[in-house]
């Protein structure tokens, strides 16, 4: 009996390590935030890591998915999502070519996460479909031979009409999409090859898209089966990927995101849809107040937060009309400096996007298809209007918060205030402090208690610390902690902490 209950006792441990595993992102040097570099390139990824996200405290870069998928005329987003192999070559670049990356920043400090698509393999097309590394698949045959796949190792053909019907979700198709079987050895067997490949190659983690599309004891038993992180790039012996779970849940459906939490971090749309609307005004800033979960979201370690992701930007997804995105800058800024500065969520994600004109369109392209990489301006901002790279992770704003993040690791919040309105402001412990006026009709005015030691602090949202004198607003604090904190009629966010204080 003794020896039972110290199996139980072995066995239950292997398990919660496995899923505390699952959900720690093995971040270098405190950092928290991931930034999605959608459909960038494997080089520009490579120079992107060492250049800016490296020495500016991003932890890991969100890729788009590095498999063989269809070739589309035109070169839609959306052909990233339509696997024909599992080939290492893609739109962004070939396997040597991505290995080369993964290296690189890891070598900066920055972990590279795979957007991996394994709920389905291509959609519709008569006749034979070609793939980005040359293979070909027979949709009307279920046939993927460069996997390989068969008709056998797909549900039976039916589409999803209703989305109350649980079954129907995860066993039916996502329009034309063939739906994998991943209860069947052989798909599994798929997948963990393709995976432990990337893990071979460095990479720290995965966001599993679709994953309210494929069943919980499916996925426990993928993620069971993965390789330990490849040491050699610096992981801790035994390390787990980290593993963000794409599941849409907003309430009144019956797959609930509680079914994927236990596997590991779940992607909190909730937050998304929730922070859209109140920095539009729908909800005043007041309620705020507690952020977390008791607006429906998950525990804070549970979730992985963002503002906008590539597809509810393009109005898919979830959220609709309430999104908030780069097309709205200052709206947009104050929301993800929101998100920065507050601790709720594990960790959070930031939007880098390209600019386009409908909600198809891929990213910038020559004439051959291939993707045009970003250029700069002398201020370290893309040259959105020649190169149509938005790159919101390069504005000033954003990258200071992110530093932000950083500074005010696992601090309290703290010295909440708000004018019972669109006012808000709170500390993080005593090393960071915020304030918030989305008030467009009046000035925020108040002796506020920032938390912080007495000294003159400069504003990382209006400008920056520049060797002992600001570029934007300086802010005196107090012996007693309390600063006079003024800003103009909103939207306007103001932020101090501990490395932006004068000497």
């Amino acid at each position: 009996m003794e020896g039972k209950r110290l199996f139980s006792a072995l066995t239950l441990s292997l398990i919660l390590r496995l899923v505390v595993g699952q959900k720690l992102p093995l971040f270098a040097d405190k950092r928290s935030t991931i930034v999605h570099l959608f459909e960038w390139t494997w080089k520009d990824i490579a120079k992107e890591c060492e250049d800016f996200l490296g020495p500016h405290g991003y932890g890991g870069v969100q890729i788009s998915p590095p498999n063989e998928v269809i070739v589309q005329e035109n070169n839609p987003w959306w052909a990233r999502y339509q696997p024909v192999s599992y080939i290492l070559t893609s739109r962004s670049g070939n396997e040597a070519v991505l290995a080369n990356m993964i290296k690189r920043c890891n070598q900066v400090g920055v972990r590279i996460y795979v957007d991996v698509v394994v709920n389905h393999m291509s959609g519709y097309k008569a006749g034979e479909t070609k793939g980005t590394a040359g293979s070909v698949a027979y949709y009307e045959q279920k046939n993927w031979p460069a996997v390989p796949y068969s008709s056998a190792d797909f549900h039976p053909n039916c589409e999803i009409k209703n989305y109350q019907n649980a079954t129907e979700v995860r066993d039916c198709q996502l329009g034309s999409l063939a739906d994998l079987n991943q209860t069947l050895p052989h798909v599994r067997e798929m997948i963990l090859n393709y995976m432990n490949r990337l893990i071979d190659l460095g990479v720290a983690g995965f966001r599993m898209d679709a994953a309210k599309h494929m069943w919980p004891e499916d996925l426990k038993a993928i993620y069971g089966n993965l390789k330990p992180l490849n040491k050699k790039y610096g992981f801790p012996p035994m390390s787990k990927a980290y593993i963000y779970q794409e599941v849409i849940d907003l309430g009144g459906e019956p797959i609930k995101k509680t079914d994927y939490n236990q596997l590991g971090a779940v992607t909190e749309f909730v937050f998304s849809k929730a922070i859209g609307e109140t920095f539009r005004g729908k909800k005043p800033l007041k309620s705020l107040k507690n952020w977390g979960p008791e607006w429906n979201m998950l525990p804070s370690e549970d979730a992985i937060v963002f503002v906008d992701n590539h597809d509810n930007q393009r109005g898919h997804g979830a959220g609709g009309a309430d999104i908030l995105t780069h097309r709205e800058p200052e709206l947009y800024k104050a929301a993800v400096a929101f998100m920065l500065a507050h601790p709720y969520g594990k960790v959070t994600r930031v939007m880098s996007s390209y600019s386009f004109t409908n909600s198809d369109q891929g990213p910038p392209a020559a004439k051959d298809g291939s993707i045009i990489g970003p250029t700069f301006l002398a201020n370290n901002q893309c040259d959105t209007k020649n190169s149509g790279w938005v790159c919101e992770h390069r504005w000033p704003e954003i990258l200071h918060m992110v530093k932000f993040r950083i500074a005010v690791n696992q601090q309290p919040l703290a010295n909440w205030w708000d004018n019972d309105g669109n006012q808000i402001a709170f500390s993080r412990g005593n090393t960071g402090f915020v304030a918030f006026n989305m008030d467009g009709n009046k000035e925020l005015k108040a002796s506020l208690q920032t938390g912080l030691p007495k000294g003159v602090y400069c504003d990382i949202i209006s400008g920056r610390k520049s060797g002992n004198s600001c570029t934007g607003l300086k802010i005196m604090v107090e012996a007693d902690g309390k600063a006079d904190i003024n800003l103009d009629k909103g939207p306007k966010v103001l932020a101090i902490y501990a490395q932006s204080k004068l000497t």
